[in-house]
């Protein structure tokens, strides 16, 4: 169950550009447990605790020249990686895949400092990392 939002501005956030918006926020609202506070027609806006995530649709003109293949590259060479923490990386797995994103195989997880980790993609290829408390 995602934390509950405080009123007023996040204390830190991430804005990621989607060519599918509704698509992205279903992926994040479901597999990072975000919820949703406000949605426009170029945007939409998620909060758990005090991280927002807002994710902006990208002009149909210039979407049109983006390519993103079926299913979805990983954006490896990309310099930013958003983290989550969600109760079962194991849950988030099966729905980031019934969702068109990835998380790795249960082989590739690691342990850090009381967490279990796992790297993945989102359906557009931006890459995500999940953490489940040990």
């Amino acid at each position: 169950m995602p934390a509950e939002s405080p009123p007023g501005p996040a204390s830190a956030g991430a804005v990621v550009y989607a060519t599918n918006l509704e698509r992205l926020r279903g992926f994040y609202a479901r597999v990072a447990g975000l919820t949703m506070i406000r949605r426009e027609a170029d945007f939409a806006q998620l909060r758990a605790g005090g991280f927002e995530l807002v994710l902006h649709q990208i002009p149909a003109h210039i979407a049109a020249s983006l390519y993103l293949a079926d299913p979805p590259q990983r954006r490896e060479d990309s310099a930013i990686k958003l983290v989550f923490a969600v109760p079962s990386i194991a849950a988030a797995r099966a729905d980031a895949t019934a969702l068109g994103g990835i998380v790795d195989a249960p082989d590739r997880e690691w342990r850090f400092d009381g967490w279990t980790i796992c790297d993945g993609h989102d359906p557009e290829g931006n890459v995500i990392q999940l953490r489940q408390a040990d």
